[in-house]
């Protein structure tokens, strides 16, 4: 949590969404530091995304509000956001997509070399910058949204379970490249994720939400410290204590969604 006078990257004050009769998010309140690395976690249905949306601009709280107090910097994004399945333009290239958000601000075109040219040596694409996505692996085409998103700059990174349609290998190396590209300039991030082992690898803080309507369940603070080894971390015993701590509180949730879905079926 923020201490002293300093004011959180991001901070929502019992917010609330409702669909019609439907309450998707209720009374959430939650301070994010700047540079923190918050992971949220719970069952389908709990408003994960329609937080992420609300957060991106996407969408409005119906009750409640939240702020976003960070350096105004002339011509940086506030957010930038990547989104659970594939989101690049099919018709242009590995370059011309990383490279999209930087354009739209009107960059100037060294610095776009530069920064892209950059990304794409992180991510390790730079020999496919003129292929295009259909000539691209689901994992590379994550790279490359993931390359857009750092290089457009924001303040704020805000990911919708980017690696969930991946499979176990590009899954590690995605969390690898993403911890490595994030300790670059720690940028504040709001991640969700339906896997819990992903949740301990990547956060600072995990947000477990409860099943609808979405409440905050508790807040849980990784002790790893950074920078992080993923297959180190994955040996530790502490770690796989974690992991089977947070599973039985969100088992809970599942489980009562569950119920939920059956009674209204």
């Amino acid at each position: 949590m923020v201490t002293g006078d300093v004011a959180p990257a991001i901070r929502i004050a019992n917010l609330s969404k409702f669909f019609g009769d439907l309450t998707a998010i209720d009374d959430v309140t939650i301070d994010i530091p700047t540079g923190e690395f918050l992971v949220i976690v719970g069952p389908s249905g709990c408003g994960k995304t329609t937080l992420l949306r609300i957060l991106a601009g996407l969408d409005q709280p119906s009750v409640g509000a939240f702020t976003v107090s960070t350096p105004k910097e002339l011509g940086r994004p506030e957010n930038s956001m990547v989104f659970q399945g594939d989101s690049l333009f099919p018709w242009m290239t590995v370059w011309d997509n990383a490279a999209y958000g930087l354009r739209m601000r009107g960059a100037p075109a060294a610095q776009i070399k530069e920064v892209v040219g950059h990304y794409l040596d992180r991510i390790g694409l730079t020999r496919f910058a003129k292929s295009y996505p259909h000539e691209l692996s689901g994992g590379m085409r994550q790279r490359v949204s993931i390359a857009r998103a750092f290089a457009n700059d924001p303040e704020i990174l805000l990911m919708d379970e980017p690696f969930s349609a991946l499979d176990a290998q590009n899954k590690l190396l995605l969390q690898e490249e993403l911890l490595r590209i994030w300790e670059e300039h720690k940028k504040t991030v709001v991640f969700i994720t339906h896997s819990v082992d992903e949740a301990v690898i990547l956060g600072d803080r995990i947000m477990i939400m409860t099943a609808q309507p979405g409440r905050v369940k508790m807040l849980l603070r990784v002790p790893f410290g950074r920078p992080r080894n993923v297959m180190e971390l994955a040996r530790d015993a502490q770690f796989g204590n974690l992991v089977h701590d947070i599973w039985m509180q969100l088992r809970e949730e599942v489980d009562r969604a569950r119920s939920q879905n059956e009674m209204n079926g």
